[in-house]
């Protein structure tokens, strides 16, 4: 692969019970949340995560719709990330996307989100590994 551009994080602590910096701009503590038996008084990888594949995919569609000369605006994808166990004494991960598309018709906001999830590399690097669901809703 040409790589175009790396990130790097650092995790320090016990893991789900610690902090986590990224660069200049993420620099926080990270515990795991009260359904998974934590105090829930810090981010989770979970919730993190959702928060880079929805910017990701977000900026995916945004990228298709240019393509397709499409013009969108006050858009957004809502990401939401489920953990739950495997069956086999660990965890998995499913995730959710919703895309809203004001004022873009649905059948084309459905044909941009599954453009987008085709491109978004982590939607690319999840297939096959995780359930990923893309829905299109009004808001």
């Amino acid at each position: 692969m040409d790589v175009l551009y790396t990130a790097e994080a650092v995790s320090t602590g016990q893991g789900r019970l610690g902090h986590v910096t990224a660069g200049s701009y993420l620099d926080l503590d990270v515990a795991p949340p009260k359904e998974l038996g934590g105090s829930g008084a810090g981010t989770n990888p979970e919730q993190l995560f959702a928060a880079g594949y929805a910017a990701c995919f977000h900026s995916a569609l945004h990228s298709v719709a240019r393509a397709r000369k499409v013009a969108i605006a006050d858009s957004s994808v809502g990401g939401r990330v489920h953990i739950g166990p495997n069956g086999q004494g660990g965890y998995q991960l499913a995730v959710l996307l919703e895309v809203v598309l004001p004022g873009i018709e649905s059948e084309l906001a459905q044909q941009l989100a599954d453009e987008a999830h085709q491109v978004c590399p982590y939607s690319n690097a999840t297939r096959g590994n995780i359930e990923v669901t893309v829905t299109v809703s009004e808001d």
